[in-house]
């Protein structure tokens, strides 16, 4: 299973998530900017389905393109938590990572928060 990390997360998780086995980059790493204008989270989700990444983000805009495109793919993380130090950021995803697999392999968007995890199949709907 491949990672791409959003922007908003620090490339010390990308170095903590590959020193834990994984495979990970971060989406700068991989998208190149167009005259300097920001990455767009489409842009994000398209390289997602297309180099079979699974996303892992804060940005609660994955969940609406996921629903309006009716998608099973990318599998898509999102993390709402209070605290968003690098440190517990990776001690969350650290955690969670193994618990999941499953459910990311066949396609769902996981809710991590501070005292629980939500999962939701692949494809989702608007409501």
């Amino acid at each position: 299973m491949k990672f791409l990390l959003d922007m908003a997360l620090s490339p010390k998780s990308v170095e903590f998530l590959k020193n834990n086995g994984y495979d990970v980059v971060r989406v700068n790493e991989v998208i190149e900017k167009i005259k300097d204008k920001p990455i767009e989270d489409i842009e994000i989700y398209e390289f997602a389905i297309k180099n079979n990444y699974t996303i892992i983000t804060a940005d609660l805009d994955f969940g609406e393109i996921l629903a309006y495109s009716k998608s099973s793919r990318p599998s898509t993380i999102v993390l709402r938590i209070e605290d968003f130090q690098v440190k517990n950021v990776n001690e969350k995803l650290k955690l969670a990572l193994p618990k999941i697999k499953d459910e990311l392999d066949e396609g769902s968007i996981i809710i991590i928060e501070r005292h629980r995890i939500r999962i939701k199949k692949l494809p989702i709907s608007k409501e």
